[in-house]
């Protein structure tokens, strides 16, 4: 796979994801967060909901599923996603994205 985040990034602190085949940065705000992830394998993400979430696609594609609709993002397109809208994912191998979450604790760093 091909390494998309700089050196800068890849200090950050590693994100504590759940989710098999997922690695990534997270930059901690007093309130808020930014999460960098990366894909190694196809994931499915089941209906959820929390704070705003702002994402832009570095690479790859994904499947949103909100509001009833199934809306493909590729890299370059970015999507919003206000609180508390159910929503879900299938998120393709090889997708990257930056992540604004309006909310400090969405992740956590890992340790």
């Amino acid at each position: 796979m091909v390494e998309l985040f700089s050196e800068p990034i890849k200090s950050l602190p590693k994100v504590d994801i759940a989710l098999q085949g997922v690695e990534g940065y997270i930059f901690q705000g007093i309130d808020k967060q930014i999460v960098f992830l990366q894909f190694n394998q196809a994931v499915e993400i089941p209906k959820h909901t929390h704070d705003d979430q702002w994402e832009i696609v570095l690479n790859g594609c994904v499947d949103l599923f909100i509001n009833g609709k199934s809306i493909r993002y590729v890299k370059g397109d970015h999507f919003f996603i206000p609180k508390d809208v159910v929503h879900a994912a299938k998120v393709f191998a090889g997708y990257a994205a930056i992540i604004f979450f309006n909310e400090k604790t969405r992740y956590i760093p890992k340790g």
